[in-house]
């Protein structure tokens, strides 16, 4: 395979979901309708991705898939000159989540077998048809319902279903990821901007991915009323029945339990220590020291996926906003998935 004509492919399938996402319907060519008719059925299929969310996460990739960022990328790794056959079992709770295991197989010079998650099954396999073409059939690639004859395996699942897995796959080399999530520490100056795009980190894809923040570091003197103001840009995810139905029965729940929330109509504050919260629902904690905050994400190091801060607070964190924009460097439980391809 030709490592050159995978990149210029990836290039222009950037440009071409630009160019599809910048189109008024009624300009639509028969490919932007193809394109329009998958959001759709996946969108029906699975009513947690809206064609916002779907259209947000093609956005991302389209920014992302650059010359300089694909080659920047690329340079920090050996390519592979015997190709190998990768198994890959995609996690579907947020849209094209798996699209970045199967870009760095491919562009690793071996075979992405993919197992596609029942709930994202359209969108990947016609961007790879799509990248296949514009790379001049430089690309190779299967889609399958059971992982048979592999030589290494990248899977992504549930705690429980993880266990299964690292059994199931004792014997060959892999990646085994599990259940993770994200949070912020705040230092207690942000700006009313800082705050908002902290709320873009918490609400965007409903929270259901691993990048979303479940949990907040507060001083002790912080106003919790700012957080609810900040969050108001998002008021209208109540009418999302899914997410309506999570907060009516956690609300319901905290209410028979006598638990103490703080609630403003669609998302809920509880002050609590545990790291991941039920969905429509934000766990924060007071502090006064922000060693006792460096010890709970130390201890908590293996469930945390990213920390968003500002840099002041010496963390190993992101900027506000950034949870969902991660590069092609950041990888999935901090595991160097071009490394482990290099060992296939």
């Amino acid at each position: 395979m030709n490592s050159e004509n995978q990149v210029l492919g990836l290039i222009k399938l950037s440009d071409y979901i630009k160019t599809f996402l910048s189109k008024k319907t009624e300009n639509y060519n028969q490919d932007d309708v193809d394109i329009e008719l998958l959001l759709q059925k996946t969108k029906i299929e699975n009513q947690w991705f809206t064609l916002e969310n779907q259209k947000f996460a093609l956005q991302q990739w389209a920014d992302l898939l650059t010359a300089e960022s694909i080659r920047g990328w690329l340079k920090n790794y050996s390519i592979s000159k015997i190709s190998k056959r990768v198994g890959l079992i995609l996690a579907g709770n947020i849209p094209l989540v798996g699209f970045h295991d199967v870009v760095s197989v491919v562009l690793s010079n071996h075979i992405p077998v993919i197992k596609l998650s029942s709930k994202d099954k359209y969108m990947i396999p016609f961007l790879l048809k799509k990248w296949k073409e514009f790379s001049g059939d430089q690309i190779q690639f299967e889609f399958v319902e059971r992982l048979e004859n592999f030589d290494a395996v990248i899977a992504t699942g549930s705690n429980n279903t993880a266990r299964y897995l690292e059994y199931y796959f004792k014997n060959h080399l892999s990646i085994i990821r599990k259940n993770r999530t994200s949070v912020a520490v705040l230092k207690g100056d942000e700006t009313e901007e800082e705050l908002q795009l902290l709320a873009n980190d918490i609400f965007q894809y409903f929270g259901l991915g691993c990048r979303n923040v479940t949990r907040i570091f507060i001083p002790k003197d912080f106003v919790i009323d700012r957080l609810f103001e900040s969050f108001i840009g998002f008021q209208d995810i109540i009418n999302h029945h899914k997410y309506a139905n999570n907060y009516d029965y956690n609300r319901a729940v905290y209410l028979l339990n006598q638990d103490k929330f703080w609630d403003n109509n669609f998302v809920m504050l509880k002050e609590d220590d545990k790291l991941f919260s039920p969905l429509s629902v934000i766990n924060f904690s007071r502090y006064s020291s922000l060693e006792d905050v460096k010890n709970f994400i130390a201890e908590n190091e293996e469930n945390i996926q990213c920390i968003v801060a500002k840099d002041e607070l010496g963390l190993d964190s992101i900027h506000f906003g950034e949870a969902q924009n991660p590069g092609l460097d950041t990888y999935a439980d901090n595991v160097d998935t071009m490394k482990f391809l290099e060992m296939v």
